[in-house]
């Protein structure tokens, strides 16, 4: 059985194993930097801070069987304040034409551009390996999960949701706009750049040019980059695709790597929530769902997938789920689709 839910300081061990897998900015291989996500984001839980920008959500997935956890996800609850703006690069084009030489050109076009009231963010998604391609959809149940807990709790968030997606690295693991760009201005490692751009953006505003770049001028690695997905981060794409997020023709000024957005009411799971009786019954119709498992007034957040019936105001669940997750009779929650 696998459970979703708020990250507790029992969990920072496995935090830092799974911080140890991947270059992963939201979760570095840094166990005091763990420990003030795990702290920060109990506060969010309990007490959510009035500034959004102060509060980030850290959802990790328990398999109850190996009594640990095996993936994590985030959400902050505003991406971009006057303080620390969002930076990204406005994707164009622009067109140019001589007619004494009966000649013209499209260029691709990239212009610095900042945000200082920003959105909700989502990110931060890490899946241990060896639960990668299980039937149950571990990955899809890490990324919904906050969508559920959005649905719930909008008061608490923006009404814009934003993501960032991870473009192709080269072979030795560079991003190429990076390569073409950044370190020509700042001097800098990509690693060391992100890991800056984090708590001080100012390098940003004062070294990143200003005026238009022309993509023409780039090397062909860097203009291929712009805008796409890393073969791992592709199924991710699709996910957000299906669900209402949409490609804002904005990317990553460090990686290229595509900005996708969508209104917090017109994501899938967000529209589809609804508020069932959770009813142990026997049923043909298996349709996944992912309910809270957390009381109304438990500040800390439960929940997983089961797969049943929805039937009015009821959903229909077998006694085996039941039982695994120790569901009450007659408990009444929210649930949305999966």
């Amino acid at each position: 059985m696998f459970i979703l839910r708020s990250a507790e300081k029992k969990d920072i061990d496995d935090l830092y194993s799974l911080s140890q897998l991947i270059t992963f900015i939201n979760l570095p291989p840094d166990r005091e930097i763990i420990e003030q996500k795990v702290e920060s984001s109990l506060r969010s839980f309990i007490s959510p801070s009035k500034n959004l920008w102060e509060n980030y959500y850290l959802f990790v997935m328990e398999d109850t069987e190996a009594k640990r956890v095996i993936g994590a996800s985030m959400i902050h609850a505003q991406h971009g304040t006057e303080e620390e703006p969002h930076f990204y690069l406005t994707v164009g084009q622009e067109n140019k034409f001589s007619s004494t030489i009966n000649t013209g050109f499209i260029h691709g076009t990239l212009k610095l551009g900042l945000e200082s009231d920003g959105p909700t963010e989502i990110g931060g998604l890490i899946l241990s390996p060896e639960y990668r391609a299980n039937k149950s959809k571990l990955g899809k149940q890490l990324s919904f999960v906050r969508f559920l807990y959005m649905a719930i709790r909008p008061q608490f968030f923006k009404d814009t949701v934003h993501s960032e997606l991870m473009p192709p690295f080269d072979k030795d693991g560079r991003a190429p706009l990076w390569e073409a760009i950044g370190r020509r201005f700042m001097n800098l490692e990509y690693q060391e750049a992100d890991i800056l751009s984090r708590s001080n953006k100012e390098f940003i505003l004062n070294l990143f040019p200003s005026d238009t770049i022309y993509e023409t001028l780039l090397p062909i690695e860097a203009r291929h980059a712009i805008g796409k997905v890393g073969k791992e981060t592709l199924p991710v794409k699709k996910m957000l695709e299906s669900i209402g997020f949409e490609y804002t023709n904005e990317v990553d000024p460090f990686d290229g790597g595509p900005h996708y957005r969508a209104k917090l009411q017109d994501i899938e799971p967000v529209k589809n929530l609804f508020r069932a009786q959770i009813i142990q019954a026997e049923t043909k119709e298996k349709t996944p769902y992912l309910i809270k498992l957390s009381a109304d007034n438990d500040p800390l957040f439960r929940a997983a997938m089961v797969f049943g019936e929805k039937k009015d105001k009821q959903l229909l669940i077998s006694a085996e789920q039941v039982n695994k997750l120790k569901i009450q009779e007659n408990f009444e929650t929210f649930v949305t689709t999966i």
